[in-house]
């Protein structure tokens, strides 16, 4: 067997994850759902992607997971006036993240129950970090990993002002911390590291609601 050393460092087949996915506008009926769950609680995890986001408008949510008995366990969210905040265990901290130009961006953040260390990353570099975000809370297992809209239960009950407008590809999601030196190699296309929690891949990722894909590498 495959061990996740081993998977996590493999280089990308071409085609099958060679894509994007569109939300032109805020809707309660467009997502996409991604197959896999978590089968075990996790103590740290780094999330992953490329998005450019629409004109105009707040982000809304490119990522929601909710898991049994809690809604809000792990989200990407800017809706209102608010700024962009990453939610583990619906406690929320600011991200230091400017997306609002129309164009593609790397991001990523991470999380550690440890002391509750979370960092942001754009393009590469380190925008922000800090510490008490849901310390010594494991994410919980069971649930559904959504892309495009908040879930006020799981896997469902979506609110159009919530919802993501714009595009996103090459979602990855690890179980560890993964160093500002993979994240770095990731934004600049030197490396593609596959995450071992979800793997962008068109069989991993379906589409509801009239959501559009498209062909597309944000490497090349």
């Amino acid at each position: 067997m495959t061990g996740l050393k081993v998977c996590a460092s493999r280089k990308k087949p071409k085609g099958a994850d060679a894509f994007q996915i569109s939300f032109p506008m805020r809707t309660n009926y467009m997502y996409g759902r991604v197959k896999r769950t978590l089968l075990q609680e996790i103590f740290a995890l780094t999330l992953c992607l490329w998005m450019k986001a629409g004109a105009g408008t707040s982000l809304g949510t490119p990522f929601s997971y909710s898991a049994p008995g809690q809604a809000n366990e792990l989200m990407l969210i800017e809706w209102g006036n608010n700024p962009i905040e990453l939610l583990v265990n619906d406690k929320a901290v600011t991200l230091p993240l400017s997306l609002g130009d129309g164009k593609w961006h790397h991001v990523c953040v991470t999380w550690s129950t440890r002391d509750g260390q979370w960092e942001a990353y754009q393009d590469g570099v380190q925008r922000g970090s800090g510490i008490n975000l849901s310390s010594w809370h494991p994410i919980k297992p069971g649930g559904v990993f959504i892309l495009g809209q908040e879930q006020d239960t799981l896997g469902g009950r979506f609110d159009a002002t919530q919802s993501f407008v714009g595009e996103m590809s090459d979602l990855h999601m690890w179980s560890h911390v993964l160093s500002a030196t993979d994240i770095y190699s990731l934004a600049s296309c030197g490396s593609h590291l596959i995450g071992d929690v979800i793997a962008w891949s068109d069989t991993e990722v379906e589409l509801h609601g009239g959501v559009a894909r498209y062909p597309f590498d944000p490497c090349h």
